[in-house]
């Protein structure tokens, strides 16, 4: 069985080293220690844990209801329009997603670079990579 850092286990969850060690602490999540003394948290508790962090994370007051589950908050870095398309870049923590549009769903939506943004991502197709 795999076991995870606390800052493994953080970024997974996409939370800071600080906030895992918060949970942990506050025995949100079952650590043990190796025998160099750090943290462990096993790879099924961690999971089972993720699918809890993610159900609590359905709807935050102020966004707006949606049925699309991934859902990617971040700064748009980067808009180019052509005469009919457009390309939008956000920067979601350390996620960089890139957006095909109309430019004027772009002009409606009032896009520029430094703005907050959410892409939510919708996919019949997902591929999962082992790291």
């Amino acid at each position: 069985m795999q076991s995870y850092t606390i800052g493994q286990a953080a970024r997974l969850l996409g939370v800071s080293p600080d906030t895992a060690r918060r949970w942990a602490d506050a025995g949100r999540v079952v650590t043990h220690r190796d025998e160099g003394g750090r943290r462990l948290i096993d790879g099924r508790d961690l999971a089972a844990f993720s699918v809890e962090v993610g159900q609590g994370a359905h709807h935050h007051d102020g966004e707006p209801y949606t049925s699309a589950r991934n859902a990617f908050p971040g700064i748009v870095t980067a808009v180019k329009l052509g005469d009919v398309a457009a390309q939008v870049e956000i920067q979601a923590g350390p996620h960089r997603l890139v957006s095909l549009l109309t430019r004027e769903a772009v002009e409606e939506l009032g896009l520029e670079v430094g703005m907050q943004a959410t892409a939510r991502v919708k996919s019949t197709s997902v591929h999962i990579d082992r790291t």
